[in-house]
């Protein structure tokens, strides 16, 4: 049995690929997942035969797969400011970014999205209070296909892996 809050924390805390802490400049792919953008350009380079594909990043095949996210810091967080002696409590629900409409933790108890076209995180509570055809942060303009559920449960997954595919084939044909 996987502990659920163990898992939240991190999957919104490291890496997807190279399970290290994530750190900027944090980029996401079409399915919602988090990587550091250092980890993404390694994969994409090292073609070893010996390494095997990892189920993590199967589906990323070039940079342009990822989109890199720009994202609001939270003003409460003092993560690795303080030196850790166990002196103190370590609250490991507390995030390091904040959605910047409404100010809830990206932290996994409440989902967060991107925009595909500008990179802007918020959360989906944002997106549905604050309707809107243009980004809120930056004011570039949106489709409800390029809000894309981070870190999503199975059927946000299948959802957006369907999107990917579409989109890929629509590209091709455009070719």
């Amino acid at each position: 049995q996987v502990d659920k809050t163990a898992e939240l924390v991190a999957r919104w805390t490291y890496c997807a690929l190279s399970q290290e802490k994530l750190r900027r400049p944090i980029v996401a792919c079409e399915l919602g997942r988090l990587y550091n953008k250092d980890a993404v350009i390694e994969f994409l380079l090292d073609k070893s035969a010996d390494k095997t594909p990892m189920e993590a990043a199967s589906h990323i095949k070039s940079i342009k797969n990822v989109t890199e996210l720009k994202l609001t810091d939270n003003p409460a967080w003092n993560g690795d400011k303080e030196s850790i002696k166990g002196d103190k409590y370590d609250d490991s629900q507390s995030a390091c970014f904040i959605c910047p409409v409404v100010g809830l933790e990206m932290n996994g108890r409440h989902r967060f999205c991107f925009l595909r076209n500008c990179g802007c995180v918020f959360s989906e509570r944002a997106l549905r209070e604050i309707k809107s055809e243009v980004c809120h942060k930056c004011g570039v303009p949106f489709q409800e296909e390029d809000v894309i559920v981070l870190n999503g449960n199975k059927d946000d997954v299948e959802v957006l892996k369907k999107r990917m595919e579409d989109r890929r084939l629509k590209s091709k044909l455009e070719k």
